[in-house]
């Protein structure tokens, strides 16, 4: 999935929409429980200092990433 954008890739404040996962990470499946999966549509709030974790927006609700779980997910804006 490294040649598509990903979470990780997002601007503060950009939207975009789940298109794929990589799902060999069993923390992927848990995130995939909250609601991550594929036609969510989110927003990325913005990174905590040095850049990790990351925080989006969806659904309602706000959730953090650490980045590499952030490049399992692609996504297009």
């Amino acid at each position: 999935m490294s040649d598509f954008m990903h979470l990780g890739n997002l601007k503060k404040g950009q939207t975009a929409t789940i298109s794929a996962i990589d799902t060999s990470d069993r923390a992927v499946q848990h995130l995939m429980v909250l609601g991550l999966v594929e036609g969510t549509q989110l927003e990325f709030a913005g990174a905590a200092f040095g850049g990790d974790p990351l925080e989006f927006r969806f659904n309602g609700i706000a959730l953090s990433l650490r980045r590499e779980q952030a490049r399992k997910f692609q996504v297009t804006p």
